[in-house]
């Protein structure tokens, strides 16, 4: 029976090394499906991953429509059985209506992946509706730690190197070190509360004050 799965988790917790391979397995089994992505840090129509893969796919926006996208498959006669979807959180929830739909209708297997809230902790409205609907939700097993070893559970924007928790919802960069104007960073849910990134906590300690490092008690 067809599923509608949602595979979630921070950044750097290996979302789209997992939709590569989801895709991998799929394929090798002689099953057709169907790879799309939107935003994704490689360039339009890519799917990257931080380990070095990368991969064709068509790219979503606003305008895609995915029963439009399979019923043209199939005037083609190309039948479809899967369908993966990497950075999904980027989809309007009427997309992800059309998902659930594929699933439901025409038996086809669909495997999102993606982060839940923004930068501001707020529920992406792809996301959102992808919680409400899925069959299931799958939160990573990988996980991705903030710069104080505890567990990263929240995603962080920063600004010429200055964390900040308003602006637009959607604005494309990476977590990787770079000088970037726009830039994210993984953090544990203190530190994110407390605006305290990796180089923020550097520039702390060489002013000589203290860091709190230690586990809440309890």
């Amino acid at each position: 029976m067809a599923e509608l799965v949602f595979f979630t988790g921070t950044m750097d917790s290996g979302k789209s090394t997992l939709a590569l391979q989801t895709d991998y397995n799929h394929a090798a089994r002689g099953r057709t499906g169907l790879v799309f992505t939107q935003h994704d840090r490689a360039g339009e129509a890519r799917i990257s991953s931080r380990l070095g893969l990368e991969s064709e796919a068509r790219e979503v926006d606003e305008h895609t429509d995915f029963l439009q996208v399979l019923a043209a498959e199939r005037a083609q006669g190309r039948l479809i059985d899967y369908i993966v979807c990497d950075e999904a959180q980027f989809f309007t929830p009427a997309q992800i209506e059309q998902l659930a739909r594929l699933v439901d209708e025409l038996e086809i297997d669909v495997f999102a992946f993606g982060i839940t809230a923004d930068f501001r902790t707020r529920l992406f409205p792809g996301s959102a509706r992808l919680l409400e609907l899925a069959d299931r939700t799958e939160v990573l097993q990988v996980q991705a730690l903030c710069w104080c070893g505890r567990r990263a559970t929240h995603n962080a924007r920063t600004v010429g190197g200055v964390m900040v928790v308003e602006g637009k919802q959607v604005v494309v960069g990476d977590t990787a070190t770079s000088q970037d104007v726009v830039a994210y960073e993984v953090l544990c849910r203190r530190h994110h509360m407390r605006r305290m990134t990796e180089a923020a906590a550097r520039q702390r300690a060489c002013d000589g004050e203290r860091l709190d490092l230690q586990a809440p008690a309890g």
